[in-house]
């Protein structure tokens, strides 16, 4: 089973949030679109990132777990969490950004 498959199954919750992350040693600006305990989807500037570099984020103040990214699609690129972001953490995030509709309330916006 490879991460993916595991960050995708995750319950995704929207989130819309600027975030600081680094990749390669370089600081970068990336939207958070959504996220889960264990992966975020987000998306930056073409080219930021290839599949298998170490993300780290640094999300509403909080540090998230160090990542991976493990798919890049146009500026849009799936992260897998190393460890698990706590569900109250979750909670918070998204009660503090503006993310407090339903997932699929989410899927109608998504175009």
């Amino acid at each position: 089973m490879t991460a993916y498959s595991v960050i995708s199954r995750a319950e995704r919750r929207p989130l819309s949030l600027m975030v600081k992350s680094r990749v390669k040693s370089r600081v970068t600006y990336v939207d958070m679109i959504d996220i889960s305990q264990g992966g975020c989807k987000i998306k930056a500037t073409r080219g930021f990132a290839t599949v298998g570099d170490r993300v780290t984020m640094k999300v509403g103040g909080i540090n998230a777990p160090l990542g991976t990214i493990v798919w890049i699609e146009d500026r849009f690129a799936g992260v897998a969490f190393e460890g698990q972001m706590h569900a109250a953490v979750l909670d918070h995030l998204c009660s503090a950004n503006g993310a407090d509709i339903t997932p699929q309330q989410h899927q109608i916006y998504r175009v």
